[in-house]
């Protein structure tokens, strides 16, 4: 009788080890069969992208982090700065955001997160997000806007549209304003225009 518990005790102890086995072999190739995304290009240092019209170079965006993920051609970056070039080659303009994406063929570049944009004049924009497309050649957005004009004006509204020198620019709904000194500016410009209209009248009468 001893025998026999013996026998049928090791049984099942070879039982459940078999088991064991089985289910460690099956996590095993579960785990082979599921490989963790990686990106199929990656850059961990200071990289930069140059975008030319023709011969001349309209952009230079800077990165610290820069991945390529799959064969589609949609590069990530992060953080990154833009600097704007004119026809002359002279930076007129800059842009900073906390990421970006952009297609290795530079058709288009989005900029999202902490937007923040200088333009040639010296407003400044600040939006969740902005793209430039290279086949309109515009910076646009349907995300809220704050632009600070180089006299402290402040502009807000809701969409928005430039040139890709950020040169030319409108906000496109829900626009709201705050004018720095609007009387005296008023003010001035209304002595302006008098002092024209004086100098016309008194031109056509010699």
């Amino acid at each position: 009788m001893a025998c026999f518990l013996q026998r049928r005790a090791l049984w099942w102890l070879s039982f459940w080890l078999v088991a064991l086995y089985s289910c460690a072999e099956i996590e095993e190739e579960d785990t082979w069969q599921t490989p963790v995304p990686r990106p199929s290009m990656f850059f961990q240092d200071t990289t930069y992208l140059d975008f030319y019209e023709d011969s001349l170079l309209s952009w230079r965006l800077k990165t610290a982090w820069l991945e390529r993920w799959g064969n589609n051609g949609k590069l990530f970056a992060k953080p990154v700065f833009v600097d704007i070039y004119d026809s002359l080659g002279k930076k007129v303009a800059f842009l900073r955001a906390d990421s970006s994406e952009l297609d290795s063929r530079m058709t288009y570049v989005k900029a999202y997160g902490h937007v923040y944009a200088l333009t040639p004049t010296g407003a400044s924009v600040r939006a969740d997000s902005l793209i430039w497309n290279k086949s309109t050649d515009k910076v646009e957005t349907d995300s809220y806007v704050r632009v600070v004009s180089e006299d402290g004006d402040v502009l807000q509204g809701r969409g928005f549209v430039s040139d890709a020198q950020l040169d030319n620019w409108q906000i496109l709904s829900n626009v709201t304003g705050i004018f720095q000194d609007a009387a005296n500016r008023m003010k001035s410009e209304d002595s302006l225009q008098r002092e024209k209209d004086v100098n016309l009248t008194t031109t056509e009468d010699d």
